[in-house]
């Protein structure tokens, strides 16, 4: 991996805003599991994973008693989950760009620590535009952490460790969407959506101090100066760059099924023939734990089948999971979701991962794009499932996500056949 310098300025090449690769000697040093440090920053970064995602989707269970609270629609509840996402979106590039010049760990800090104050003032929202307006704050402090945590791996963790290391993140933000819905459904039942929220936010301040505690310091960081103009060409490069591309296209499909699934999954659960309490539906979320699970054999599925061959994989148990959910018995519902589940996060863990492994420069705007390209199918997904809820039932949701399904395909298949193409191309070059 070539080295990048460091120091860029307005000047300098678009690569010089990245901080230095390890030389070979200083790679022998990085993180590997087994290693000193290594469980201590998986957890660290675990942590990390689990408040962001409770913070992020912390409304997402609610949002059937935040449309009774407010008298509002279910499209326009729907924004306190689109709102946080799409803030995220928007933000996750500048601030990871801070990240190269002050350091992953501290803007990691700094950007839990804002989120975590925001989500303490979310229960006290008098009205709904209030309460959109406080998730966008919460969602755009959020932004500076999935690409800092990327780069901090990349940077930290030798380079076949680096697929494990991400999906031990990615479990982390399944045991974050998982358990913030379980807790927020049980509060909610019993104590109201305010109180719900208010449990999340304390305990993401919990895992915001223990993450700081436990994160180790980096050691292959080597900051870099804020140029616009070398950012810029940062960003160009990378656009230009079909592989990233393409996984970027990836990470963002994936998301719109996820997002509109599960924006809309408890408005169904609500409604005859389930006619569920909002305590059993916040269990439902439980099929996180398959996510965590799909998410952290990543490393596996890839060293088996390849990366298309384990993204193919993905996408086959998502459509198998959004067909299955069509059901009108409950199990197959659940059933589908668990499909759904496991392939929404085994797929992005590949997709993210690989963007970590496919720039060599520029590592974290290369996984701010793919972040803000995630979230911002996260939001597209979560307002569109609910406009097609709303239009087309529970069979409109289901068809939204299956077009982005074979949006997966249709990219996938594209990157297989400029893969052959190239590889074609090579003996006549020779």
């Amino acid at each position: 991996m070539p080295p990048a310098s460091s120091g860029a300025s307005a000047t300098t090449p678009a690569v010089a805003l990245t901080p230095s690769s390890p030389s070979p000697s200083a790679a022998d040093s990085r993180m590997t599991p087994g290693g000193p440090g290594y469980r201590r920053m998986s957890f660290a970064l675990f942590l990390a994973g689990v408040a962001t995602f409770a913070l992020l989707y912390s409304t997402q269970a609610l949002l059937p008693l935040v449309s009774d609270d407010f008298g509002v629609s279910a499209s326009t509840a729907s924004w306190t989950v689109s709102a946080a996402t799409g803030a995220l979106a928007l933000f996750v590039l500048p601030l990871s760009a801070l990240s190269e010049r002050f350091g992953r760990r501290a803007v990691m800090t700094a950007s839990l620590t804002v989120a975590v104050a925001v989500g303490l003032l979310v229960p006290f929202a008098p009205s709904v535009e209030v309460l959109i307006a406080l998730r966008a704050v919460q969602g755009a402090a959020l932004a500076g952490l999935p690409a800092s945590a990327m780069a901090f791996l990349a940077e930290e963790v030798r380079p076949k460790a680096l697929v494990a290391a991400i999906g031990m993140f990615v479990a982390g933000n399944s045991i974050g969407g998982m358990s913030g819905r379980i807790v927020t459904g049980w509060v909610a039942q019993a104590w109201g959506w305010r109180a719900a929220l208010a449990v999340v936010g304390v305990v993401a301040v919990l895992c915001a101090v223990a993450f700081r505690a436990l994160l180790p310091a980096p050691r292959h960081f080597t900051p870099a100066s804020l140029s616009p103009r070398a950012l810029a060409r940062t960003v160009r490069t990378h656009l230009s760059n079909p592989l990233l591309c393409r996984l970027y296209a990836i990470g963002a499909l994936f998301m719109t099924v996820f997002g509109a699934v599960y924006t809309v999954i408890g408005y169904r659960l609500t409604e005859a023939p389930f006619s569920l309490p909002q305590g059993v539906i916040g269990s439902i979320f439980l099929v996180y734990l398959v996510g965590t699970v799909s998410s952290a054999a990543a490393g596996k599925l890839v060293a088996r089948l390849g990366r298309r061959g384990a993204l193919y994989l993905a996408v086959s148990t998502t459509a198998g999971g959004l067909l299955l959910s069509l059901s009108p018995s409950l199990v197959l519902v659940l059933l589908g979701l668990v499909l759904i589940t496991a392939g929404f996060f085994a797929g992005h863990a590949v997709a993210s991962s690989s963007v970590s492994r496919t720039a060599t420069t520029g590592r974290a705007q290369a996984s701010a794009l793919y972040q803000s390209a995630y979230y911002l199918g996260s939001s597209a997904g979560g307002t569109l499932g609910a406009v097609a809820f709303h239009a087309g039932g529970w069979a409109g949701t289901v068809g939204l996500g299956i077009l982005a399904v074979l949006g997966v395909v249709s990219v996938t298949l594209w990157g297989s056949h400029a893969a052959r193409a190239s590889e074609r191309a090579l003996p006549a070059s020779a």
